[in-house]
């Protein structure tokens, strides 16, 4: 059987991001953040939990882990996916998109303002996601900001 179609490549990246996130070990939410460079190539990925080598929420919920999603995050001690990312990036200045599942917290933009990345793409919407795209916006009013719902399941059949 012949296959006439190709995935365009921000349908692969969210599935790819969606993947990522699969590895999350917060109670609250599972996030992935995939970083991209101008030719498509994965430089970094990323999922949010606790530090390395610290019992995960899964296994010993912290304070932050009874709360609505986007409150009580002084008292979360999950990193998030972004800034996991960010830590395994060898060159934060050759990054082109940043693929998230969820939009990035105002405290994660503040990281990606300083590099060189000039697109976000992501699945869900956050709490105080326009505070966060405002800021995204204002350190650079050409970077994009693109909210991209998944309209496929993860295997690409039809929803």
């Amino acid at each position: 059987m012949r296959i006439d179609t190709r995935m365009d490549i921000d349908e692969y990246f969210t599935k790819m991001v969606r993947l990522a996130s699969l590895r999350g070990a917060c109670i609250r939410r599972k996030t992935g953040c995939i970083l991209v460079n101008d030719r498509n190539h994965v430089i970094a990925t990323g999922y949010n939990g606790r530090s390395s080598g610290v019992r995960n929420c899964l296994q010993d919920p912290c304070g932050g882990s009874e709360m609505d999603s986007g409150l009580g995050l002084e008292r979360c001690e999950a990193i998030h996916a972004e800034a996991n990312a960010l830590l395994q990036c060898p060159d934060v200045f050759t990054i082109k998109t940043v693929y998230c599942t969820t939009a990035p917290c105002i405290h994660c933009v503040k990281l990606l303002t300083n590099t060189s990345c000039d697109r976000v793409v992501f699945l869900d919407t956050y709490p105080h996601e326009s505070e966060s795209e405002k800021l995204w916006i204002k350190s650079n009013p050409l970077r994009l900001w693109e909210h991209c719902p998944e309209q496929l399941d993860f295997i690409g059949e039809q929803r």
